[in-house]
């Protein structure tokens, strides 16, 4: 019998989602979301910051996606590099953003970092939380 996790998925959905981060980027930076970051980090004199990115309950669909500069490295970090951006999260957002697409929209609905999440199988209409 498989368990149930508090967030509502069940510990072999977990599993499956952890060996899928193993196989491939655990997250994939476009272009425009690295020009973007680099460029950002540049006006706030961020120099030697990468981006922390995780995964906290709330928003509208249950799970909501977090996105900072960070410079401190804790001890429960992952650390990942793709297009040369170096991503940091911590061992339970792995679990819930291995396969993410990280890009940067300026389109009419607004500017800002977007997560493509294949493990979301529901989002909100702002794009800010998921669930599974």
């Amino acid at each position: 019998m498989w368990q149930y996790h508090k967030n509502g998925i069940f510990a072999r959905d977990l599993m499956l989602i952890y060996n899928k981060s193993k196989q491939e980027n655990m997250i994939t930076v476009t272009d425009k979301a690295k020009e973007t970051a680099v460029r950002m980090m540049q006006e706030e004199g961020h120099d030697g910051y990468f981006i922390r990115v995780g995964v906290e309950g709330g928003g509208c669909s249950g799970l909501m996606y977090q996105l900072t500069f960070d410079n401190q490295m804790n001890e429960d970090d992952k650390e990942f590099e793709h297009n040369g951006v170096k991503i940091v999260m911590n061992k339970k957002s792995v679990l819930y953003l291995a396969g993410t697409t990280l890009d940067y929209s300026g389109g009419l609905n607004g500017k800002g970092f977007v997560f493509a999440n294949p493990n979301a199988s529901r989002t909100c209409g702002c794009g800010e939380s998921f669930s599974l």
